[in-house]
């Protein structure tokens, strides 16, 4: 595994967490609108992006492809609202280690569905007994998260 890589994706991990907060602050900043903190937030992503395009050198003349893209691909930007939506939504009623834990969790399952299957022209990798127990270690995570209190006390 490429170092750069696995350092970039941990700290894509990190910020999660502080993106839920912020975007929690955002929200009772605009009267609890949940709505209204995931559209700031898209908007200022979406400015961040826009700049980061023209500063690299992006091809514009590349987004008259879109026409001719399925409608399913199009649901990235859905998929994300509905991420950024439902932390700042969870965030503050479930906690953020327990909004993340069900979130990595989730991810976790879901990714090896992908990885056996190769939905989506995903490269196809093994569903083996280690990476299965991992995805049973981060359920276990899960739990002890969620639970561990009332089983261990505190």
């Amino acid at each position: 595994m490429n170092s750069v890589l696995a350092l970039m994706a941990f700290a894509i991990g990190v910020v999660v967490p502080l993106q839920a907060a912020i975007n929690n602050q955002l929200k009772l900043l605009l009267d609890g609108s949940t709505v209204l903190a995931a559209m700031i937030s898209f908007a200022v992503g979406t400015i961040s992006l826009a700049l980061l395009a023209v500063c690299s050198g992006q091809k514009f003349s590349g987004l008259g492809q879109l026409a001719r893209g399925e409608w399913w691909m199009f649901l990235g930007g859905l998929l994300g609202a509905f991420f950024v939506f439902g932390t700042t939504l969870l965030a503050p009623r479930l906690g953020v280690a327990t909004m993340l834990s069900l979130i990595i969790a989730g991810q976790v399952c879901t990714s090896l569905l992908f990885d056996r299957f190769g939905w989506l022209s995903m490269p196809l990798r093994e569903l083996n007994l280690p990476r299965l127990a991992g995805a049973l270690l981060v359920v276990a995570g899960v739990l002890l998260v969620n639970f561990g209190d009332k089983w261990f006390g505190r």
